[in-house]
């Protein structure tokens, strides 16, 4: 069993920039893919980031350029920096890992509870 802890959210205005963390327990982290999703209200949860178990980066249109993903395997923890940020990218952020269907639908074995992004304009 894998949990995963998100932290980093926040209120920030038009153009910030946030970091956002999500650590793992467990011994297996370094063998996952990892992802962020989001889901603003009313709308369906979306693909932002993912990291392959070698480091290998995908990114939703989106967001590419604006935000990067990383990881750091020896302290289970991976990481969304994010910026430039719009309004448009106001959601709660979560973290998932071990995907069942590719990295790109929502269909991973393990998820956090969420951490809320705001961009203000």
């Amino acid at each position: 069993q894998v949990q995963l802890v998100e932290s980093g959210g926040g209120l920030v205005q038009d153009g910030g920039s946030l970091r956002l963390s999500c650590t793992a327990s467990g011994r297996t982290f370094s063998r996952y893919t990892m992802a962020w999703f989001r889901q603003a209200p009313g709308k369906e949860r979306e693909f932002v980031a993912a990291i392959s178990a070698s480091a290998t980066p995908y990114y939703a249109d989106s967001v590419k350029g604006r935000f990067a993903i990383s990881r750091d395997n020896a302290k289970n923890t991976v990481y969304l920096r994010m910026n430039s940020l719009k309004p448009e990218d106001t959601a709660v952020y979560y973290c998932a890992a071990d995907p069942t269907n590719g990295y790109r639908t929502a269909r991973y074995n393990y998820w956090g509870q969420g951490t809320q992004v705001t961009v203000s304009s």
